[in-house]
């Protein structure tokens, strides 16, 4: 079959993550190309996995890459941030969510995620109503300069939204990264980069995506579950430490309580990362993709 283009980030450090868990069910939310469930099955030979993904093209390469495994798999489409309620009933003993947007997506012109597609789209389900192209060009100035400023943490977000806004209609990723391009200052970075950021998370929902994966993790008596969350971002990076330090807590009263009036027994276990988890040079010159990864670590008890 079609080899896969995509090189799975922090590969063996996932694997070394879960490599204690002898049965029971680990959740791959973000299966995309197979990568890390692929690794975990082939080293955990008594576990399965429930594989999800909200991306269709994703979910058909995986279901042919994973075949040899298929009686191992449990397939589903969605987005992850229900993923433990809807398998309520398996014994999850492991969940594993790389939320950062794939390979697939990125290389592929047709998705309108890179800086030369002739679309503007960047849904990763397909099936959605909203796209880049209704962002783009339908949001109100106000509601731009907000994304950027809070999705993307574009210094200069005034000026990226009138430029939009000014130029409309904008049919294309490429005619919207050129425009960024020729008005925007030259750092390190691409100036469509932060911009693409915010319309994909805003177009995604991401960040409350990200927010119901933890709130339906918190619902759940999941008993010596290890969660291993890879972001790539700041804003998702931050919601995973501040859930992280949150569950780890046995008192939550206010700083300014005399004394403890909660219960003092709130902790749901204790987190694995005192410091988040990065590449090596090796990978990173291997992948340079994965250079802003972090991987954070939580064992509920």
């Amino acid at each position: 079959m079609e080899k896969a283009p995509h090189i799975p980030v922090l590969f063996d450090e996932v694997i070394d993550t879960f490599k204690d868990i002898k049965d029971g069910y680990i959740v791959d939310c973000t299966l995309g190309y197979g990568g890390h469930t692929l690794g975990i099955l082939e080293s955990n030979p008594n576990i399965k996995m429930i594989c999800n993904d909200q991306d269709d093209e994703a979910l058909e390469f995986s279901t042919k890459r994973l075949e040899n495994y298929s009686d191992r798999i449990i397939f589903n489409k969605s987005n992850f941030q229900n993923i433990t309620d809807a398998f309520g009933d398996k014994k999850i003993k492991g969940l594993l969510a790389d939320i950062g947007v794939s390979s697939l997506q990125l290389d592929k012109k047709e998705r309108g995620f890179g800086f030369q597609s002739e679309v503007l789209d960047m849904r990763m389900d397909t099936n959605k109503e909203l796209s880049a192209f209704e962002v783009v060009n339908n949001y109100t100035k106000t509601q731009l300069e907000y994304i950027f400023k809070e999705y993307g943490e574009v210094a200069e977000y005034k000026k990226v939204a009138s430029l939009i806004v000014q130029n409309r209609p904008i049919q294309s990723a490429k005619e919207l990264s050129s425009l960024l391009e020729k008005n925007m200052h030259k750092g390190k970075l691409h100036p469509a980069t932060l911009p693409f950021q915010a319309i994909r998370i805003e177009v995604n929902n991401e960040l409350g995506v990200l927010e119901e994966l933890f709130n339906s993790l918190e619902k759940q008596n999941l008993q010596e579950c290890i969660v291993a969350i890879i972001s790539f971002h700041s804003l998702e990076d931050r919601i995973v430490k501040n859930y992280f330090k949150k569950w780890s807590q046995s008192c939550i009263c206010p700083p300014n309580v005399f004394r403890c009036e909660c219960g003092n027994n709130h902790k749901k276990g204790k987190i694995i990362t005192k410091k988040p988890i990065i590449p090596t040079n090796e990978e990173i010159r291997r992948n340079p993709r994965s250079r802003s990864s972090k991987m954070r670590i939580f064992k509920f008890d």
